[in-house]
């Protein structure tokens, strides 16, 4: 009887998690890099960690990493559309046209694409306010800077990185009006060979300060190396170059994506536009260095946090002008979303030309 009855309890367990497996949903993750990059890839993935422990044995999630933003975007998509995932998340900007091509395939899949701008009832756009920590970042550097020249290595030339720029630049020059950025344009989002000649060509054109746009800590480890100032990128990355790290600009993706796949699990999912900053905890910045920066610099920083969170801050706030010497934000206002999100031109002050 014992046996009968533990055979039958097995049963009904068995039963059980099958019941829970079909129920449950499949998430999946197209990476532009590798989850070990430190930087935009591995935060993204930290968000994936954080949604499945929020989450449990309702989702199940899968990511292909180091998926180029061309035709094998749409083969990598595709290959989760196909294999019954409920909900993909494409985390870089050129994979917008792959992810539409993809879910027009496939209309009862759901989409989240990072950093773009197109929708249809079946793909959401989900970024960060990174400007806003380029603003923090940008008064840091104006101050810090003794050659009063800054590196600034960056990927490609899309709204967010030109967006970026400016804000960095209208901050630094706002605290430091003698300062000048030198850019140098990489062209790949994850290099970390690159990224580091990158830095120590800037370093050697008399910058100071390293800021990037890439993924790898590699231009703060050259940092480092050369006995100049640096900022991570996405993470904090203070443990790779610890002398050297000022402070970093984190993005923090956890509570998004736990959000949006609960609301697969619901059936309650929509397409919507999704930018967040400091304010709703989607950008933060990494503890300040405080053997590197000044008490009085970090009190600064923590107060412009604030003041951005609650609306009294803008990083573009007027007057701003373009480098043609043409007014585009007016004295009193600030630029409204759809300038920024479509920002394809630097401000006045910074040299060269955005690449076409």
């Amino acid at each position: 009887m014992l046996r009968k009855i533990l055979t039958f309890l097995s049963f009904l367990a068995v039963i059980s998690v099958s019941a829970v497996h079909a129920d449950q949903k499949k998430i999946g993750f197209i990476y532009i890099g590798p989850p070990g990059d430190h930087g935009w890839t591995y935060m993204h993935d930290q968000g994936r960690i954080y949604m499945e422990n929020a989450l449990g044995d309702s989702i199940s999630t899968t990511y292909i990493e180091n998926v180029p933003e061309n035709a094998d975007a749409v083969r990598a998509i595709r290959k989760l559309a196909a294999s019954g995932h409920d909900l993909i998340f494409t985390t870089s900007f050129n994979y917008m046209d792959q992810t539409l091509e993809v879910a027009k395939e496939f209309p009862d899949v759901k989409f989240e694409h990072a950093t773009g701008f197109k929708r249809t009832d079946n793909v959401s756009t989900y970024s960060a306010r990174f400007y806003e920590g380029r603003t923090i970042i940008g008064h840091i550097a104006g101050k810090m800077t003794k050659t009063n020249t800054i590196g600034y290595i960056v990927s490609f030339p899309i709204p967010e990185v030109i967006r970026g720029i400016n804000a960095f630049y209208l901050a630094a020059s706002k605290v430091n009006p003698d300062v000048k950025i030198k850019i140098i344009w990489n062209y790949s989002w994850y290099d970390p060979g690159k990224e580091a000649d990158a830095a120590n060509t800037l370093i050697n054109q008399g910058a100071d300060i390293i800021v990037q746009h890439t993924d790898s800590y590699a231009p703060c480890q050259a940092a480092e190396k050369a006995g100049v100032l640096a900022f991570g990128q996405a993470s904090n990355q203070e443990a790779f170059c610890p002398n050297s790290h000022m402070t970093s600009i984190e993005d923090i993706w956890g509570p998004y994506y736990a959000a949006k796949a609960q609301a697969v699990v619901d059936g309650t999912w929509s397409s919507e536009d999704t930018w967040q900053g400091f304010k709703d905890g989607m950008v933060e910045m990494s503890p300040y260095n405080t053997k590197l920066l000044p008490l009085d610099l970090i009190l600064e920083a923590k107060s412009m946090e604030t003041a951005i969170e609650n609306g009294t801050l803008h990083s573009f706030e007027g007057p701003i002008y373009n480098q043609a010497g043409e007014l585009v934000v007016k004295e009193g206002e600030v630029a409204d979303d759809g300038m920024l999100a479509s920002m394809m031109f630097y401000v006045q002050g910074i040299e060269g030309e955005v690449p076409q």
